[in-house]
């Protein structure tokens, strides 16, 4: 398998500072990090290759610190000689990535016993781990990781932990009813807040061929719907660096009143390097329906 990565951030309209951050490593083999995108597509190595979006909370300075704290946690526990015996199984994958969450979570609280005035800050947190033909969803809060793929569209992956996902799950409100509900900025799980728990979801994605992955704060999510994001991706998943863009665009436009941070994951099979995507007849009257 072979991978492309882009990520952007924007401090949206309305913010003075971004919160949001992002980061990503096309080779974890190599721990290269710090990077906006992958040079191309690369062959996807035996360590595999990770995507983080972090979405900081504690107003100017706590959050961007928050989310800042939590991805160089991370790195510091993905370096590649500890990663050897992780990859043995889906079961030690999970495990650990619980672990260096949590490690995460420890790392903000003890930085905010050091300094009480950042009391409140806190983080989400999503993350992707695609290795050996799966992918490792891991997030704690309402950061999303989204899966498109042209034949069967976009789902959602992850599922927010927040107080109006628990309305929808116990009936009391619809999927549309919580796009614009009053508390949708309420979230039941975070990195660094003392009063909630930390404790990560994580689950197991056999990836299908062509599938991309969009991980995004709720400055891209809780301002454009699905279908509209969807819509995004059949335009321009045929380049994930303008599929990026667009969707920073996208949630300028719909309003920008938060920090955006996307990341997009492409993969393709070993041998389609140089061969262009074929569309079916169903999917291209699809796209010129959304145009």
């Amino acid at each position: 398998m072979k991978i492309k990565i882009s990520g952007k951030t924007d401090v949206g309209i309305e913010r003075a500072n971004n919160e949001d951050a992002f980061s990503f490593c096309p080779d974890l083999n190599k721990s290269n990090w710090n990077i906006s995108t992958s040079n191309g597509y690369i062959t996807n190595g035996k360590l595999g290759t990770i995507s983080i979006v972090a979405d900081g909370m504690g107003g100017a300075n706590a959050g961007e610190m928050a989310s800042s704290i939590a991805i160089e946690s991370l790195k510091k526990d993905l370096a590649p000689s500890l990663l050897t015996k992780v990859i043995e199984s889906d079961e030690t994958i999970k495990n650990y990535l619980s672990k260096i969450i949590l490690n995460a979570n420890n790392a903000i609280l003890k930085h905010i016993e050091s300094d009480p005035d950042t009391i409140g800050m806190g983080t989400t947190i999503v993350l992707i781990w695609i290795l050996n033909e799966k992918a490792y969803i891991a997030w704690c809060g309402d950061s999303r990781c989204y899966v498109f793929n042209s034949k069967y569209g976009l789902k959602c992956l992850s599922k927010d932990h927040s107080y109006v996902q628990e309305l929808i799950d116990k009936g009391e409100i619809t999927i549309k009813q919580s796009f614009n509900h009053p508390d949708s900025s309420i979230i039941t799980r975070c990195l660094g807040d003392c009063d909630t728990s930390a404790e990560p979801e994580i689950l197991v994605y056999e990836i299908r061929k062509h599938d991309i992955f969009l991980l995004c704060s709720d400055g891209l999510c809780g301002y454009c719907n699905d279908k509209t994001i969807e819509k995004t991706f059949y335009k321009e998943y045929l380049d994930v660096d303008k599929c990026c863009n667009a969707m920073i665009d996208l949630a300028l436009k719909a309003g920008g009143q938060d920090n955006i941070s996307i990341v997009n994951v492409s993969t393709i099979d070993d041998d389609e390097l140089n061969m262009p995507y074929t569309l079916n007849d169903k999917v291209k009257r699809f796209i010129k329906s959304l145009l």
